[in-house]
């Protein structure tokens, strides 16, 4: 991997209820569990973190004025899409992601078996090398909601580089 210079830096968080009935997707990789999390969208946390860390450092709105929830047409949508969208707008700005860095924060399920999974997944869906996504699982230690398994939350830190201009 090239060495990248971080010209810009964003951070984005995201938290959902779980509740019965809906599918868990973290990272755009599907997770058994009795549980998923609410919201319009598949309401993946990590990507919808993502998107925001991408857009904040990029200088681009945040995800709910990207794709409000108040539009029927992203009602159950693929955050992974979503994530494609607001990538063309990164990339039109004329920036690369340097690296992710993702902090998962669920009491449950264990995120251990589903790290490898989700970082590679990660790294496609941002065409980038799996060295440059890292994925970490805390637990809240039993406090707040995300501790009481109420909900999964997601911090996460991105860098951009400026490309680089190429001369005729």
């Amino acid at each position: 991997m090239r060495s990248s210079v971080i010209h810009r830096i964003g951070i984005g968080t995201d938290l959902h209820r779980l509740e019965a009935g809906r599918r868990l997707v973290l990272g755009g990789v599907e997770i058994a569990f009795e549980k998923g999390l609410a919201g319009h969208s598949d309401a993946d946390v990590v990507l919808h973190a993502l998107i925001d860390a991408l857009s904040g450092a990029a200088g681009l709105p945040d995800i709910g004025e990207q794709f409000p929830d108040t539009d029927a047409a992203y009602r159950g949508a693929d955050s992974g899409k979503l994530l494609a969208e607001s990538m063309q707008r990164v990339r039109g700005l004329g920036y690369d992601v340097v690296n992710v860095d993702v902090v998962i924060h669920a009491e449950r399920p264990k995120l251990s078996p589903h790290k490898d999974a989700i970082r590679r997944r990660v790294a496609e869906l941002l065409s980038v090398a799996v060295e440059q996504v890292s994925i970490k699982a805390k637990t809240n230690e039993g406090q707040d909601a995300v501790g009481r398994g109420e909900a999964i939350a997601a911090t996460v830190v991105a860098g951009l580089t400026l490309r680089e201009a190429k001369t005729a």
